[in-house]
């Protein structure tokens, strides 16, 4: 079943619109509102933000057009924010959200910290749990957490904890569900807060 999805998500994409090639000279002029959260490299200083910089474009293209429709939907549709949702608007059109997607993709990610975590964060990373059902993280984020730009999948490496925690919880209760077939949301939900917690920490120091 998992095989099944992950190619109909490969179809998916491949039958998707043509995205705009993005300039990222010119995205840089447009992220000047972005620094105040996410700093003009996209290396995010405060825990609870993401880190942008190096991220795979077509997915920063994805989530910048996610919170557009959440904020157009009033929540209904894509990933509402309160805060992001309305800073997408002011990225009017398609060439402009690729513009800063490729601007933020150019940047190199920042290193963290290394953080001590606990034995089972490792396992779950690299073999799921079977008995479970939960996939290893690794199958779709890659060994060292760079994910798989063709299929939709989004770099880890370099990424908070704290956002990381943050967002595997979101994807648990429900509130973000724009993921690709509900992948994760599945397997969030079964993940412990302590499980959550220490794969936060084993990614964010991939």
């Amino acid at each position: 079943m998992k095989k099944l999805l992950f190619a109909l998500s490969l179809i998916g994409l491949s039958a998707s619109p043509a995205i705009a090639a993005g300039d990222a000279e010119a995205g840089k002029a447009l992220s000047a509102t972005c620094a105040a959260c996410h700093m003009a490299d996209g290396n995010s200083m405060v825990p609870m933000w993401p880190k942008l910089a190096g991220q795979h474009p077509q997915y920063l293209i994805k989530q910048i057009n996610d919170f557009k429709a959440g904020a157009m939907s009033a929540g209904k549709q894509g990933r509402f924010d309160p805060t992001m949702s309305p800073m997408a608007l002011a990225l009017p059109t398609d060439q402009a959200v690729a513009d800063v997607a490729a601007y933020f993709a150019s940047q190199a990610v920042s290193a963290n910290p290394k953080q001590q975590a606990a034995a089972v964060a490792a396992d779950l990373w690299n073999g799921g749990d079977a008995e479970r059902g939960i996939a290893a993280c690794a199958a779709c984020h890659g060994p060292t957490a760079t994910g798989m730009a063709a299929a939709g999948f989004p770099s880890l490496k370099g990424q908070h904890a704290t956002y990381i925690e943050g967002q595997l919880k979101k994807f648990r209760d429900g509130s973000r569900n724009n993921d690709q077939n509900g992948m994760m949301q599945d397997t969030a939900k079964k993940l412990t807060d302590n499980e959550i917690s220490e794969l936060a920490k084993y990614i964010s120091s991939l």
